[in-house]
C-alpha cells in the first residue's frame, strides 16, 4: 500500500503533486478537512429548513434562471438535472493523467468548508481517485467562466451513475462500476451539483500537468542545448557569471550557472576557438531559456494560489453566516497565464530548431551530419519537421483569453476562453518535446565528428544512454523511428525532481 496523501488546508504545491503522481500515492481526508465539510453541510442544511427566499443555486435555477426557485422536494432532482444537462462535452477525450489532477483539485477545494457538499459526495470522489476508476471527459465545451462547466459535468456524472468511465484499460458505463464495488448512486443534495460542476478544475488541472511538463522540457531545453554548444565547438565565455551578473535576472544566471555544470569538465569546451562569435541561438542561451525559466515560475506562482482556492459558487462562510454569490469561477488568471506560457515554451522550440538549423548548415561539421553528403541527405528533413512543429507552435501561441463571448441569455457576457488555452497548451507542450527530440538526434550526430576531444563527463552519460535507443547515423537509413525514440528517451530518462524544480 503506497503512503497515503491527506488532504487538507496545508498549502498543496508543485512538488508534492509531483511526488503523490509518481509515488501513486493515495488520498484520504484530514480530520480537518472532514470538520470543514461537515460543518458546511449542516450550516447550509439549517439555513434551507430556517430560511425560504431564494439563494442562488440552492434552491433556484441557474444562469439567467437565478430568479426561478425551486420547491425544497425537488432539490435533488435540481442538482442532477444540472449534472445532466451541462454533460455537453465534445472533442478528444483528456489524458487520465489529466483527469486524476481534476479529481484531485476538485477534492481539494471541496475540502476547505465554503462549497456545502456531504461527506458521501467528497468520500466518493476520493474512492474514484483511489481506485483509479477515471471519469470519461471531453476536451471542449467549457468557456472559462462559471466554471469548467461541461468538462466537470461528465466528471461528476459517475456520483450519479451516469455517463463513462475508464477502469483497468477499458471505457465503461459508470452503472457497472458502481454495480462491480457494490456502490449506490450518490443523491446529490442542495447545491452539490452546483459545487462540482462550478470551479476552475479542468483549467487548473491542465495547467499544472502543463507546468510539471515545462519544468522538465525546460531542463531538457538546457541539457541539450549544452550538447549542441558541444556539439557545434562554440565558445563558452557567453556562460560566464560575470557577464549574467550585470544583467541579473534570475532565470537568466540560473541556466547559465546549468550550461556551466553541464559542460563542466568538457575537453572541447576546453579547446580553442577560431570563431570570435556564435549565433545567437547558441550564444543567448541564457537569455532565451531564462526568459522561459522566469514564465514558468510566474505561471506557477498563480496557479499554486489557484489551486488552493475555493473556486465554486455561491460561498459559505460559516463562522460569518453568511452565502454569497460571487464569481471566483472565472479563469482569467489562468487563461492569461496559460497563454503567457505557451508563449514561453513555443520559444524553447523555437530558439530549439535554429540551433538544429545551424548544426547541419556544413559551417562546423559535414553538410548534414553525414559522410558522403550527396548521395546520402543525412540530417536534413528532420530539420523540415522541426521548422513544420515550429511554426505551428507559433500559430498555437496565439493567445485565447483575447476572445469572450456572451453566454446563458446575457447573464455569463465576459468569459475567459481559459479552458482553449489550457488545451493548446498541452499541444505545443508536445510539440517543444519533438523539436528538442530532433535537436538532440542532430547533436548527439554532430558531437561524434568533435572526436578525438570529448565532451562533459556529464553529457557523455546522457549520450551512452541515448545510444542505447539511438545509433549514429552511417548513410541514409529511416529516420522516423529514430526521432520517436529520441523522443521516448526524453519523456522517460529519469531526472531527480530536485534537478527539475531548481
Amino acid at each position: 500500500m503506497s503512503e497515503h496523501h491527506y488532504i487538507s488546508s496545508s498549502v498543496l504545491d508543485l512538488e508534492e503533486i509531483h511526488s503523490i503522481i509518481t509515488g501513486k500515492r493515495k488520498l484520504a481526508l484530514s480530520d480537518e478537512a472532514r470538520i470543514n465539510i461537515e460543518k458546511a453541510r449542516k450550516y447550509l442544511d439549517d439555513k434551507i429548513k430556517e430560511n425560504k427566499t431564494p439563494v442562488y443555486g440552492i434552491n433556484t435555477g441557474f444562469g439567467s434562471l437565478c430568479n426561478v426557485k425551486i420547491s425544497t422536494e425537488n432539490l435533488t432532482q435540481l442538482q442532477e438535472n444540472l449534472v445532466m444537462s451541462h454533460a455537453c462535452g465534445t472533442g478528444e477525450m483528456i489524458s487520465k493523467p489529466i483527469i486524476r489532477l481534476m479529481l484531485l483539485l476538485k477534492i481539494q477545494s471541496l475540502s476547505y468548508g465554503h462549497s456545502g457538499v456531504s461527506m458521501d459526495t467528497v468520500n466518493r470522489l476520493v474512492e474514484f481517485y483511489n481506485y483509479d476508476i477515471l471519469p470519461v471527459i471531453y476536451s471542449q465545451g467549457s468557456l472559462g467562466a462559471s466554471g469548467d462547466l461541461a468538462p466537470l459535468a461528465h466528471m461528476s456524472l459517475p456520483l450519479i451513475g451516469k455517463g463513462e468511465v475508464y477502469y483497468e484499460e477499458k471505457i465503461i458505463p459508470s452503472e457497472e462500476i458502481l454495480k462491480k464495488f457494490g456502490w449506490e448512486p450518490v443523491k446529490l443534495q442542495s447545491k452539490e451539483g452546483l459545487a462540482l460542476l462550478n470551479g476552475t478544475q479542468f483549467m487548473s488541472a491542465h495547467g499544472i500537468y502543463a507546468l510539471l511538463e515545462s519544468y522538465k522540457l525546460s531542463y531538457w531545453a538546457d541539457a541539450i542545448g549544452a550538447l549542441s554548444i558541444d556539439a557545434f565547438d562554440c565558445n563558452t565565455d557567453p556562460f560566464d557569471e560575470l557577464v549574467h551578473m550585470v544583467r541579473p535576472h534570475r532565470g537568466q544566471i540560473k541556466t547559465a550557472g546549468r550550461i556551466r555544470q553541464f559542460l563542466e569538465g568538457s575537453e572541447i569546451a576546453k579547446q580553442h576557438k577560431d570563431n570570435v562569435q556564435d549565433p545567437y541561438s547558441f550564444r543567448c542561451i541564457p537569455q532565451v531559456h531564462g526568459a522561459t525559466r522566469d514564465t514558468i515560475s510566474f505561471v506557477y506562482k498563480c496557479f499554486k494560489t489557484e489551486i488552493n482556492s475555493v473556486t465554486d459558487n455561491p460561498n459559505i462562510f460559516v463562522d460569518a453566516d453568511k452565502i454569497i454569490s460571487g464569481g471566483n469561477f472565472h479563469g482569467q488568471p489562468l487563461a492569461l497565464t496559460l497563454d503567457y506560457l505557451a508563449i514561453a515554451m513555443a520559444e524553447l522550440g523555437n530558439i530549439s530548431e535554429r540551433r538544429v538549423y545551424q548544426l547541419v548548415s556544413g559551417l562546423r561539421g559535414p553538410a548534414f551530419l553525414v559522410d558522403a553528403p550527396g548521395l546520402n541527405s543525412g540530417f536534413m528533413i528532420p530539420q523540415y519537421t522541426a521548422a513544420s512543429i515550429v511554426s505551428q507552435n507559433k500559430q498555437l501561441a496565439t493567445p485565447a483569453s483575447v476572445d469572450s463571448i456572451v453566454s446563458s441569455n446575457g447573464q455569463e457576457d465576459h468569459v475567459s476562453m481559459g479552458a482553449n488555452s489550457a488545451t493548446k497548451m498541452i499541444k505545443v507542450l508536445e510539440n517543444v518535446s519533438t523539436v528538442l527530440a530532433i535537436e538532440l538526434f542532430n547533436a548527439s550526430q554532430a558531437l561524434s565528428y568533435r572526436g578525438p576531444h570529448k565532451t562533459s563527463p556529464f553529457l557523455q552519460d546522457v549520450i551512452k544512454e541515448f545510444r542505447k535507443e539511438v545509433p549514429l547515423v552511417k548513410e541514409d537509413v529511416v529516420m522516423a523511428p529514430f526521432i520517436q525514440k529520441s523522443k521516448e528517451f526524453i519523456n522517460n530518462y529519469a531526472i531527480k525532481s530536485e534537478h527539475i524544480f531548481n
